[in-house]
């Protein structure tokens, strides 16, 4: 006769063994794919969520440990010790450059979202903070026209635009001169646009600042085009003039493009301020996706970042991302 509670017994401890060994083997593989940069095809799209796989992780090693199931507990906790390594920094105020002139240039980024952000709304922005450089992309006709009658023009006069109708648009505008100013175009996706410009900053040396707009990695299909934009951003030129690339990257830390243009010579000012963690995109459409951090203020490593922050935008589904700069001294 056969013994059904056994056998119960003994399918319920597979299948919890199963699912023990499942949880380990999910956090080692996000650690693997994170470490090695294997950002190809839908990975590129998960692995901008490695801040929350790292709560997952240390969650799932957690449980593990609670259920003494110690082998599978030690492969996801050695995950999550990884994923750690990698996020937490994020969270931490970096060392900043020492010598500066004391000048300060505020800066603001935000994604119009085809031109419906409330241009009231991003005016008001300028003028509570008192902002010296905007940068803004998917930038329209109407909304530019809707951000002078709101009184842009007397906070930035200077400016460099190219607004388009749909999602390619791209301006930039300042409270200092502005020179040197041009836009390009982006190769990939829908050919989104680049205004650029040298600030003239009283008192502080120029700075070339550029809104940042590579495509997105919507779909399988624009993966390529996604990495071929991020590679063809300017890259930083440490032993010349300051850059600072500032806007919607489509890209979080954890992507190993980002990464790359970074390494040129650049810092991340919300990575350098402890600001790194603060979600920028999302949740989209009324999706329950949860929120990101692709809008990035790429600034050359010889500034200091004193303060970064992220503020809502009505009308947009980005958040806009407002840091305080401090100037090297003038060569």
């Amino acid at each position: 006769m056969v013994d059904t509670g056994t056998n119960r017994r003994f399918r319920w401890s597979a299948a919890r063994s199963g699912l023990c060994w499942a949880i380990a083997a999910g956090c080692a593989g996000w650690a693997l794919v994170r470490l090695l940069d294997v950002d190809r095809g839908p990975l590129v799209q998960l692995l901008a969520f490695t801040p929350y796989a790292t709560v997952g992780a240390l969650s799932g090693a957690a449980l593990l440990l609670v259920l003494r199931r110690w082998r599978a507990a030690a492969l996801a906790g050695a995950a999550a010790v990884a994923l750690v390594v990698l996020v937490l920094p994020r969270g931490l105020t970096d060392t900043q450059p020492a010598a500066t002139t004391g000048r300060t240039v505020r800066l603001l980024t935000a994604n119009l979202w085809l031109g419906g952000a409330d241009p009231a709304a991003l005016v008001g922005l300028v003028r509570d903070n008192r902002v010296d450089v905007l940068t803004v992309q998917e930038f329209t006709p109407a909304v530019a026209a809707a951000l002078d009658r709101s009184g842009l023009a007397e906070l930035l006069p200077y400016r460099e635009l190219n607004p388009e109708v749909g999602s390619t648009g791209s301006g930039l505008y300042a409270r200092f001169p502005l020179t040197a100013g041009g836009v390009r175009r982006n190769g990939g996706g829908f050919g989104f646009s680049q205004a650029y410009g040298t600030i003239e900053v009283p008192g502080g040396p120029p700075v070339t600042v550029e809104s940042a707009h590579p495509a997105a990695p919507y779909a399988l299909s624009q993966v390529d085009d996604w990495r071929a934009d991020l590679a063809a951003e300017p890259a930083a030129t440490p032993d010349g003039a300051l850059r600072v690339l500032a806007g919607d990257f489509n890209s979080t830390l954890d992507h190993a493009p980002l990464r790359a243009l970074i390494a040129t010579g650049y810092a991340d000012a919300a990575d350098r301020a402890g600001a790194g963690w603060r979600g920028t995109w999302g949740p989209y459409d009324g999706d329950p996706i949860p929120p990101v951090t692709i809008d990035h203020v790429l600034v050359d490593r010889r500034i200091a970042v004193r303060a970064v922050a992220v503020r809502p935008l009505a009308g947009s589904d980005h958040r806009a991302v407002l840091a305080d700069l401090a100037l090297p001294a003038a060569p």
